[in-house]
């Protein structure tokens, strides 16, 4: 590896880190809880806290209400941020786990034995749909478990993915508030999805569901998984029964993908560029866009081009990896056929997780490809079975950060020189 490459390497890192630091959900917080509802005649403070960014955010309502309130925090296993004092759960992503379901009855306890003289507070950040599973009717957890794995495999966005979910659940799609009824409830919102529909950050809990169980069981034919999903979940969504009343809440949005592209921005300087904060869809498809900016950019000078969003992977092969994996590698195979010169790619989740894996991404460069045959690797043989995390290990460009305590999904960024 060049001294050059080297150097754009680590400015790139310097940048994805800038991202991370924006989606630091404490600040906001800070200043949304000095004007947070307080309990009226003698009630509780009750506060709960879901999502990859939940022991942070709840350490800080902590310092803000003080150790009286009732409260409780799941997160995902690896995060072990102080959570302030306050219980702190640890349960599965991206599939759901007995101990989340455990904690998902620790909530709707909570929320049950709530009285309209008491104040809910939900801190809500990306991840929660899989770390708070509460089986709707006579579901179980492992038909949850069943219908998580078919939509991660599924291709499908994650707005289709939830109006599924939601369908499931008995906290999505505004379940958390029916179980808190008649207590007011206040969510301050961390969001992980492109476009900050709340109905989809965390499947929802404190907003009307997207759909009813009919669009969902019309949405789970129309992409080829019907039939295996669990019977007893073909049953739930087949039944008719009238739409669930939402009680309303107060949502507040604190921060956004949006945001962190715009830090990466001005860290970046005055070569950045935001190119677009909305790539979704099919993974390949995303590669093969940045792959056509960076061709049509290669030839106009040193540039340090911004992307945002949260792509899908379908899966074919057996490998390990991730969206954020698999594209880093799709680009700089891509690219090494198109374009020569000096080029680095950042694909990163802003949660330090991508995908069942330990990496938050990937880093490749104009020199990836090369370290993978001189490593006795098929760089094709290894995308075509969903092995990116391997190969990226084998080329030495996996993106480590451990866990981050926030969550606003994904971002890249392309360096050319």
């Amino acid at each position: 590896m060049t001294d050059q490459i080297a150097d754009m390497r680590a400015r790139a890192r310097r940048i994805f880190d800038s991202a991370v630091r924006a989606a630091d959900p404490v600040p906001a917080l800070r200043q949304h809880l000095k004007t947070a509802p307080r309990p009226r005649g003698g009630g509780r403070q009750i506060v709960i806290s879901v999502g990859k960014a939940a022991p942070a955010m709840m350490a800080e309502a902590m310092a803000h209400f003080g150790s009286g309130c009732t409260a409780l925090a799941i997160t995902h296993r690896g995060n072990e941020a102080d959570s302030g004092g306050a219980p702190l759960r640890h349960a599965g992503h991206p599939l759901p786990d007995q101990a989340g379901h455990d904690a998902a009855r620790e909530v709707i306890a909570l929320l049950d034995e709530a009285g309209p003289q008491d104040q809910v507070i939900a801190l809500i950040s990306g991840g929660g749909s899989a770390l708070m599973p509460a089986p709707a009717g006579t579901l179980t957890l492992e038909d949850k478990i069943a219908v998580n794995k078919l939509l991660l495999a599924s291709g499908l966005g994650i707005e289709e993915m939830n109006l599924i979910r939601q369908q499931l659940s008995e906290l999505k799609g505004g379940g958390f508030l029916r179980h808190a009824e008649p207590a007011p409830v206040t969510a301050y919102i961390l969001s992980d999805v492109i476009g900050d529909d709340l109905r989809a950050i965390a499947s929802g809990p404190t907003v009307a569901p997207i759909g009813s169980r009919a669009e969902a069981a019309r949405l789970a034919r129309s992409a080829g998984f019907w039939d295996r999903l669990p019977q007893p979940v073909r049953a739930h969504l087949e039944k008719t029964c009238p739409p669930p009343t939402t009680p309303t809440a107060t949502n507040i949005l604190i921060g956004s993908n949006r945001l962190s592209l715009e830090a990466m921005a001005t860290t970046a300087g005055r070569s950045a560029r935001i190119v677009n904060d909305h790539l979704v869809g099919d993974v390949a498809d995303a590669a093969e866009l940045v792959v056509e900016t960076l061709r049509q950019e290669a030839t106009r000078g040193p540039a340090a081009l911004i992307f945002g969003g949260e792509t899908t992977v379908r899966l074919s092969g057996t490998g390990l990896g991730g969206r954020n994996q698999e594209m880093a590698l799709r680009v700089a195979m891509a690219a090494e056929r198109l374009l020569p010169g000096r080029w680095v790619f950042l694909s990163g989740g802003t949660d330090g997780r991508d995908g069942p894996t330990d990496a938050a991404g990937g880093l490749v460069d104009s020199d990836t490809v090369t370290r993978l045959r001189m490593a006795g690797a098929d760089p094709a043989a290894l995308l075509a079975n969903n092995d990116s995390n391997r190969a990226l290990d084998l080329s030495g460009d996996l993106l480590v950060t451990g866990a981050t305590g926030t969550n606003v999904a994904d971002v890249q960024l392309l360096l050319i020189e």
